[in-house]
């Protein structure tokens, strides 16, 4: 057995200027016992370990100089990619994280790098779109309601909780409010003004024991089937993917896909095989809710973690409608797919008001009207939505009903399309609810 005449080292408490031993977790880089065979300290025990500031192997550290060395001269845009959280990240964490992701290939993290500068030089030049309408060319609830996803308290780590509900999401909605240039834009937005900012909020609360810029991501695949893995999502996947891999390498804490549907747990074993072990082994894949449950438990305190998932914390829903804009107490999307003639209701709660605004990207257009289900009673006569531009960003909007219909009702909304009864077309009914 190799003696360890580091294990009494202990972390540096600043994130700058480590000498070599240090980045070798106090191991002396001549000592001859640690060659070619070492892994780094403590990663042949726990693999995670791997590539990290107190685990370099003498040949890694190496690199990291190096790597250091260029990353100051070249300054500029080229080490703003570096620390695209910030400089609070931290020296050493910020630069083993990016080699990390290219395995401390020297030559292998510069053109990495430089495809991320490139990558992110739109979107650099309108500093990420701060305002999220500006990205999506809709408002942030109406992308939510079609796509719910939110970041959701804090693992034991400190690392951000997100959860995303790809099993409920509306590709058909998302195509009406927005593009995927819009959905890419919001992407940069999420990362550099949301994600950015949590991680900076965690290390400025506890400098000393938050180190990692990472995350706790829980994708939620109940409902999912197979049709709703159609090329249009898998194409806003794969593209909000590849801005991730190459412009936030590493930050992956862990991902936990719950709910797994039987086709899905197939698929995986599949998917497994291609993937880089080490990726693979933070990616775990749980069909049980009780089991899903119990394991975020153990990842997440309950205080943290939402009601709906077995902990204490505010739930989702909530949460989500808590993006609602101004008075809006929550928001409910419908589909219609209109052909000839149409119609949706919506139960508006004793208590509570309700706005119905129409979105629509078609040129052929239809007439609506708002009626109540019971009485029959015409609440708003009909109106005409149009789409003009079938290239711009922005929908169509039309509001049916300036004043706020009171509960407890059932509301009907009739629709009567332009176009023939051989075509389809798509029209999004918000309901904007308001406590009365």
């Amino acid at each position: 057995t190799m003696s360890n005449p580091a294990d009494s080292f202990t972390l540096p408490s600043s994130d700058e200027g480590w000498e070599k031993s240090q980045l070798m977790g106090g191991i002396d880089p001549s000592d001859s016992q640690y060659g070619e065979d070492f892994k780094g300290k403590g990663v042949a025990e726990d693999p995670t370990l791997w590539g990290r500031p107190g685990h370099l192997t003498s040949t890694e550290a190496d690199t990291f100089f190096k790597f250091k060395e260029e990353v100051n001269s070249r300054g500029g845009d080229f080490k703003d990619t570096v620390y695209c959280f910030g400089l609070e990240e931290g020296e050493v964490w910020a630069l083993c994280r990016w080699l990390r992701a290219r395995k401390y290939v020297y030559d292998d993290v510069i053109a990495m790098i430089e495809e991320a500068t490139a990558v992110r030089k739109d979107a650099k030049q309108d500093n990420f779109y701060p305002n999220p309408v500006d990205a999506l060319g809709c408002e942030a609830s109406l992308f939510y309601a079609q796509y719910p996803q939110l970041y959701s308290g804090y693992a034991k780590t400190g690392v951000p909780l997100f959860i995303s509900k790809p099993g409920i999401l509306n590709v058909d909605g998302m195509e009406v409010i927005t593009t995927l240039d819009g959905i890419l834009k919001f992407h940069w937005h999420i990362m550099m003004h949301d994600f950015a900012d949590r991680l900076r909020s965690q290390k400025a609360k506890d400098p000393e024991k938050f180190k990692r810029f990472e995350c706790l991501c829980v994708l939620d695949l109940d409902n999912l089937t197979m049709s709703q893995l159609s090329r249009k999502t898998l194409s806003i996947i794969k593209e909000q993917s590849a801005i991730d891999s190459v412009a936030f390498p590493e930050t992956m804490y862990k991902m936990i896909l719950l709910n797994a549907p039987s086709f899905f747990s197939a698929t995986w074993r599949l998917i497994k095989g291609w993937l880089d072990p080490r990726t693979a082994a933070k990616i775990e894949v749980i069909s049980s809710k009780t089991e899903g449950e119990a394991r975020l438990l153990e990842l997440v305190d309950a205080d943290n973690l939402p009601s709906d998932y077995g902990g204490k914390a505010q739930d989702t829903e909530r949460t989500l409608a808590n993006t609602c804009e101004g008075e809006e107490d929550r928001l409910v999307t419908k589909m219609l797919y209109l052909r000839g003639h149409g119609s949706e209701t919506m139960d508006v709660p004793a208590g509570m008001s309700v706005q119905a605004t129409i979105i629509t990207r078609s040129t052929a257009g239809a007439s609506f009207s708002l009626t109540d289900y019971d009485t029959k009673a015409i609440l708003s006569k009909d109106q005409e939505v149009v789409h003009q531009d079938e290239n711009a960003l922005t929908p169509t909007r039309l509001l049916l009903n300036a004043e706020k219909i009171k509960g407890p009702l059932k509301l009907k909304v009739k629709a009567d399309s332009n176009a023939s009864r051989f075509t389809t077309h798509n029209f999004l009914i918000a309901f904007s609810f308001f406590k009365a």
